[in-house]
Order: structure tokens, then sequence, then C-alpha cells
């Protein structure tokens, strides 16, 4: 879905060594504490499950059909970086990185170096694979960090969300408009990414003090990054960058369908804003896929953005059945098509 790498991976060895073994052995215990720590907030939050049965049948197709879309979306941003690449691959390498994503601890990491893989032993030279690879997780989290941005302008024009589904088609294309047009802008004009840059380095800068962390970032580094992935691109960054949109849009629309299902009135700009933190949230490799901290994280949030609790926790166990759960089998079968087509991963080819 929408977990992505944060960076292209390095070429991976297929031998492991100590060191791997040994980051490997880091984020695995990193994760069993994060889980100790949340495992009552967890407890407590699943055993609300039986609460799902409360929302009606039709509002699990749409949340069905929105969770496709984001595949889809998804799939179509890959076949625009590797021009020429069939849909069976672009949709398994997605399908198959997305699961392990969700179920390794450093997920992204490990994702985004099967999804490297994938296009690799399917055909795609290596180099293009790396790029590609590059393209799709730079412009994904361009959009991520344009969230917070539309839901401020979006606040100062909505309203609750409506009963009926043409009304939040209706807003759904609205936000569409404005997430394509503020992300079309950062990639147009330096000077506006720059100041975004200098916002996001001095964030992480602080976060870095405040953890002990060697993390950097700089708004030179980001722009330097846009340059590459535009150029990389062509005249393509236009179609990439409308997929990677809806593909969010999609998603924030499967959290939004819940809440209108448990018979929450969310407020648009408000869940935008929920919506962008449990994303975030689900990329830092404490946990696989973030469970518990996002759940936790994301209740925490709507109940902020005004969803009651009983209503923000019913909300969120459904959209992680959708984002979190049912990506996971989908992953699995994907595995098996692709394998049986193209071979095991560990049969790279040998073009550069």
């Amino acid at each position: 879905m929408s977990d992505s790498p944060l960076q292209p991976p390095q070429e991976p060895k297929l031998r492991p060594s100590w060191p791997r073994i040994a980051v490997r052995l880091v984020f695995l215990g990193i994760t069993v504490v994060v889980l100790y720590l949340f495992l009552p907030q967890i407890v407590a939050f699943m055993s609300e499950s039986s609460q799902l049965t409360s929302i009606d049948w039709y509002w699990y197709v749409m949340m069905g059909v929105l969770t496709m879309g984001t595949f889809v979306s998804a799939w179509e941003l890959t076949r625009v970086a590797v021009p020429g690449i069939s849909m069976f691959v672009a949709a398994t390498s997605q399908l198959v990185s997305n699961a392990l994503a969700k179920v390794v601890p450093g997920g992204p990491v490990a994702g985004g170096g099967v999804y490297w893989q994938m296009l690799s032993v399917s055909g795609v030279p290596k180099g293009q694979a790396a790029s590609a690879l590059a393209a799709v997780s730079f412009i994904s989290n361009l959009v991520l960090l344009s969230l917070p941005g539309v839901a401020i302008v979006i606040a100062a024009v909505s309203a609750p969300i409506p009963d009926g589904l043409l009304p939040v088609a209706v807003a759904g294309s609205v936000l569409f408009a404005f997430m394509f047009a503020a992300v079309f802008i950062l990639v147009k004009y330096d000077a506006v990414l720059l100041f975004v840059g200098r916002i996001v380095a001095r964030s992480v800068g602080w976060l870095a003090r405040k953890f002990h962390k060697p993390w950097t970032s700089t708004a030179q580094g980001w722009l330097d990054r846009r340059n590459e992935v535009v150029d990389a691109l062509g005249a393509r960054w236009f179609r990439a960058l409308a997929a990677a949109v809806l593909n969010w849009l999609f998603e924030y629309g499967v959290l939004v369908a819940a809440l209108i299902g448990v018979g929450a009135k969310p407020r648009a700009s408000l869940v935008l804003v929920a919506f962008a933190g449990s994303a975030v949230l689900g990329m830092i490799p404490l946990t696989p896929g973030g469970i518990g901290f996002v759940e936790v994280g994301l209740v925490g949030m709507l109940v902020a953005a005004g969803i009651p609790g009983n209503d923000a926790t019913l909300a969120t166990l459904a959209y992680r059945l959708f984002q979190f759960w049912i990506p996971i089998p989908a992953g699995l079968v994907a595995y098996i098509a692709f394998r049986r087509r193209h071979g095991r991963l560990e049969d790279l080819p040998a073009q550069a």
C-alpha cells in the first residue's frame, strides 16, 4: 500500500553477513521491547474487535474498494517509474514488499530490498530498479509531507463530512486537487521546496537531539533528490505525481469510510492530520508495520480531532484491518505467483 522505503537500498548480498545479522537482531530486540511496553494497550485495543460486526456490511465493501484503489495506484506508480514493466511484476513486487514491511522488524528497509530484487529478477536492469525505487519513495514521501499543509487549507473551508456517498466523492475530488496542486508546487518551484525542506531539517534536528540519534536532513538535500527524480522520470513525473496522490488519497478514504461507518462525523482536515501522523508512525521501524504504537497513536489523534473514544477505537480497528492485516496474505499469494513465473529472488540477473 502506502508503506514505502525511506531510501533506496544498496544491492543486497546473497550471503548473510555478520553485520547484517547484528542489525536484524538489534531491530528484533527493539521490537520485543516496544511490543512489551505497548502490550496492555494492544490487548485492550484488540479486545474491542468483536464490535466490528456492528459496522454495516456495505462500509466494508467501500473500504475494500478504496483499498484496491491504493494497490492499483501504487502499481501504476511503479509502472511509471519503470516504463514497459508488466502489470504482473508491478503488482506482485508492490504487494510482496508491502507485506514484508509489515511483518519484519525494520520493515521499510527489508521491503525496499525485496522490491529491488523482484524488479531485478523480472529482468529490469539493477541500476534502473534502484532508480525506480528512489523515485517511487521520494514522490510518495513528498506527498505525505504535503498533507499537513493541505489540511490547514481545507480547515478554513471544510465542514463535517455529510452523509451519503456523493458528497464524499465530491470532497475526495476536491482533496485530490488540493494535494496534487501542493506537491506540483513543491516539484516545480525551488523556493517552496527549500522552505519546506528547512522546516523538515529543523524538525529532524530537534528529534535527533532529543533522542540522541545521528539523524540529518537538509533543504538542499531535498532539492537535489527532487532534481534527480524529475530527471530520471522526465515528462512522466506528472503521471507519477498523480499516482502517488491517488495512493494516499485512497488510503485516507479508507479511514474516512471507517469513521463514517461507525457513526462518527469526521472533519476532513483534522482527520487528514491524524492520518498523516499515523502514516509517519507506520514508517518508523520500531515494530513490524508500526503495530501497537500506530493503533495507540491514531486513536489518540482521532480523539484529539474530536472523534469520541469508542468511535475512534472501532474505526481504527476497521482501518487497520484493511491497511495492515489484509495486505499480508495478499503479499504471500503475490510471492507464490511471482516465484512460479520468475523463480527465486536469489536468482539475480547479471546485467547492471
